[in-house]
C-alpha cells in the first residue's frame, strides 16, 4: 500500500479531487519561480526561447496566432497544481513540497491576473478559481475523421486478427518473440 501511495499523486482538474494539504503565497511563489522556473519560462511567464509561455494570450484563441497559456487556454486551476507537482522543475520533477507547489501555482495565477499579489492559496482556494476558458474548452476531438467518445462507432470493426507486417519491434527487443503455432 505504501508503494502505491507514492505514485498516487494525481489531482483531478474539474473538481480538484486529490489536492493535498498545504498552502503558499504569491510572494513565496515568486521567489521559488525565479530560482526554479524563470530560466525556461521567463521572469514573468513570457517564455524563454522555445520554452512555453505561461501568461497572457487572452483573446487570441480564435486568432491566426493563438497563445495557449494558463490564463487563456487551460480550463481548470487544479490542473496547474497537478502539472507543476508531477513534472516541474524540468531538471528535478517532484522535488517541490506541496507548500512550494501551492506557492508557484499562486504566482502563475497572479501573473495571469487571477489572484492578487497578497493572496495565499490552498486546496479550497484553488478549487474556487474559475479560469477564463473553463466554458470554452472542448475536450472532444474536432477532426472530421474521428468520433466523439460519447458516440462510439461500433460499425465496420475488424473481425480477423491483426496481421504482423514487420518484425522491427522484435529486432529492437521491445516485444517478445513470436511462438510458432503447432
Amino acid at each position: 500500500m505504501a508503494q502505491i501511495q507514492g505514485w498516487d499523486i494525481d489531482v483531478r482538474g474539474d473538481d480538484g479531487l486529490g489536492l493535498p494539504p498545504g498552502k503558499g503565497t504569491v510572494k513565496q511563489g515568486e521567489e521559488i519561480y525565479l530560482s526554479q522556473c524563470a530560466s525556461c519560462h521567463g521572469e514573468f511567464g513570457e517564455g524563454n526561447g522555445r520554452w512555453p509561455e505561461l501568461m497572457g494570450g487572452n483573446g487570441t484563441l480564435t486568432s491566426d496566432d493563438p497563445r495557449k497559456t494558463v490564463g487563456s487556454y487551460w480550463p481548470y486551476a487544479p490542473t496547474l497544481f497537478d502539472y507543476v507537482r508531477r513534472t516541474m522543475p524540468f531538471t528535478a520533477p517532484q522535488s517541490l513540497s506541496n507548500d512550494e507547489v501551492y506557492a508557484v501555482t499562486a504566482y502563475i495565477l497572479h501573473l495571469n491576473d487571477l489572484l492578487p499579489a497578497d493572496a495565499e492559496l490552498d486546496a479550497a482556494g484553488l478549487k474556487a478559481i474559475r479560469l477564463p476558458n473553463r466554458d470554452g474548452f472542448i475536450a472532444e476531438d474536432p477532426r472530421p475523421d474521428t468520433k466523439s467518445a460519447s458516440e462510439p462507432c461500433m460499425r465496420g470493426c475488424r473481425t480477423a486478427p491483426p496481421r504482423i507486417t514487420s518484425d522491427l519491434a522484435e529486432r529492437l527487443g521491445v516485444t517478445p518473440t513470436r511462438t510458432p503455432k503447432d
